[in-house]
């Protein structure tokens, strides 16, 4: 008779490092969407709230390269961020058809909240690893991601 595990998967499985990652994201995508859903935020709100806190006003069409958030996507959560006074949007002097899209000082606020509401999900979601496994984890990670960062322009779809 066999002596049961505490974890049923079978043991190559869990040596199996996509594998493990992708359920390493499941989780990190529960616990900070949750964070955020109690606040009435979802993820692209962040994202796309430190991408104008960082470089400034700029296009949508740009916002959505920078953030990986589809174009189509896009629009919905800039019309959700607009509707709170987070963003504000003028036409391009350069280009009337395009919009300058600008964070507001309210959107300052909420970017602050969400960053904080961020910041204790990822204290929660790496709380077994000390602080060199949590600083060697994230450069790993961003050794992947920009390896296997598409050329294209286009980013893929996505689910806000």
């Amino acid at each position: 008779m066999s002596q049961s595990s505490p974890d049923p998967t079978p043991a190559r499985l869990r040596t199996v490092p996509s594998r493990l990652l992708a359920q390493a994201a499941t989780v990190a995508d529960r616990i900070v969407g949750d964070r955020l859903a109690a606040e009435g935020a979802r993820k692209w709100y962040f994202a796309v709230l430190v991408a104008l806190a960082e470089t400034g006003p700029t296009s949508q069409a740009e916002l959505s390269r920078r953030t990986g958030i589809y174009r189509s996507d896009m629009v919905a959560v800039l019309n959700e961020l607009a509707a709170t006074d987070c963003i504000h949007r003028t036409p391009d002097p350069a280009d009337r058809r395009r919009n300058t899209i600008t964070l507001t000082p309210a959107g300052h606020h909420r970017l602050a909240r969400l960053d904080a509401l961020v910041t204790e999900a990822e204290t929660e979601l790496l709380t077994p690893l000390t602080p060199t496994q949590q600083h060697d984890l994230t450069h790993l990670l961003t050794l992947l991601t920009t390896h296997h960062r598409p050329t294209h322009h286009h980013p893929p779809r996505t689910t806000p």
